[in-house]
């Protein structure tokens, strides 16, 4: 027994040997270094993994006629930004990039022409010699750092996508006789956008009460803020009386929002209650429980102009971007920047 066992052991492990080197001697030859080894997402997986998504240059330095200087608060100090590369990121700044292309090129043309007319017009003394700061005050403006630390992952599709709106619109502005317009936007509607002079003191014949029934599906449509007596006396620096209505005397403005009304005896503009007591809108009924006074108001913003739910709900519907600014500034024209280069340059 002993005679044969380490002999019979080697033939097995020989035959062992050749099962597994054998087909794999024959396979080797066959796989190239050019296969798609890629394609694999996960082991023992047979779904291809997308292509990796590139950040797209779109040329827009190139496109631009000239650059914006723009002052960051933050840092103090001042960024010298191509025209086309500024209006791609305040487009970014002040829309979400999820909206529909022809809604993102309406806010395009919109941050393109408030940005002509600045040049053209304001006489501002900003730090550093700058043409706009990055905040409210003028457009809110992220440079690519920031806008990567908000969008995390997405950062990539959202930036193409926003380039994309902003090259296809490139040096297209708004205009009302000859002129740029004040190219005005907010969030949500309450259904219809304001008259600019129910809200401003300045009356412009392209910025009139439209309807604008899209909005009631944006999730800013709808809000509340709830306060007690005290805050609304010590906010508005009125005396409330328990026994008397919180708000009387109210008259509203054609889109429906307060114009004016008396709280405690002391009459405001719907504006004034709006900002003092930080409301969405000026579209607002009061309701009284008890020592609490809770405000319900309907859109988010000044309702003065382009309302970007509603664009994007236009949109939505199949209409371009010329629809829509069309739909919002009455009366306007979309011209080609180069007609104001002159002036921007004797600035």
């Amino acid at each position: 027994m002993k005679a044969w066992k380490g002999p019979g052991l080697l033939l097995i492990g020989t035959l062992v040997l050749i099962i597994l080197v054998v087909p794999t001697l024959i396979v080797l030859p066959f796989i190239q270094p050019s296969d798609p080894i890629q394609q694999v997402a996960t082991e023992g997986s047979t779904t291809p993994t997308k292509p990796v998504e590139t950040l797209k240059d779109f040329n827009l330095d190139d496109l631009s006629s000239f650059s914006v200087n723009v002052y960051r608060t933050k840092a103090e100090q001042v960024e010298q930004v191509p025209l086309e590369l500024y209006v791609s990121h305040v487009v970014a700044s002040e829309m979400p990039a999820d909206f529909e292309l022809e809604a993102l090129k309406a806010q395009s043309l919109a941050a393109r022409t408030y940005i002509v007319q600045h040049l053209i017009k304001s006489e501002e003394d900003i730090p550093g010699n700058a043409h706009v700061t990055d905040t409210i005050q003028h457009q809110v403006y992220k440079n690519n750092e920031e806008l990567m630390k908000a969008w995390g992952p997405d950062y990539i599709w959202k930036m193409n996508k926003i380039k994309q709106a902003v090259a296809e619109t490139k040096g297209e502005i708004l205009t009302y006789e000859g002129s740029p317009i004040t190219a005005s936007f907010f969030s949500t509607s309450n259904g219809y956008t304001e008259n600019s002079e129910d809200y401003w003191e300045h009356e412009f014949p392209y910025l009139r009460s439209v309807e604008s029934p899209w909005d009631t599906d944006s999730p800013k449509y709808l809000d509340q803020k709830v306060f007690t007596m005290s805050e609304i006396e010590q906010k508005l620096g009125v005396q409330l009386e328990e026994d008397q209505p919180i708000i009387t005397s109210i008259t509203k403005t054609d889109s429906e929002r307060i114009n004016t009304a008396k709280v405690g005896g002391k009459t405001f503009t719907g504006r004034e209650i709006r900002e003092y007591l930080n409301l969405k809108s000026s579209d607002f009924t009061v309701q009284q429980k008890n020592q609490y006074i809770i405000f319900k108001t309907k859109g988010y913003g000044h309702g003065v102009g382009m309302s970007q739910y509603g664009a994007n709900g236009m949109a939505r519907e199949g209409k371009g971007y010329k629809d829509i600014v069309g739909h919002y500034y009455n009366d306007v024209a979309i011209t080609e920047i180069d007609t104001f280069l002159p002036q921007i340059a004797s600035r």
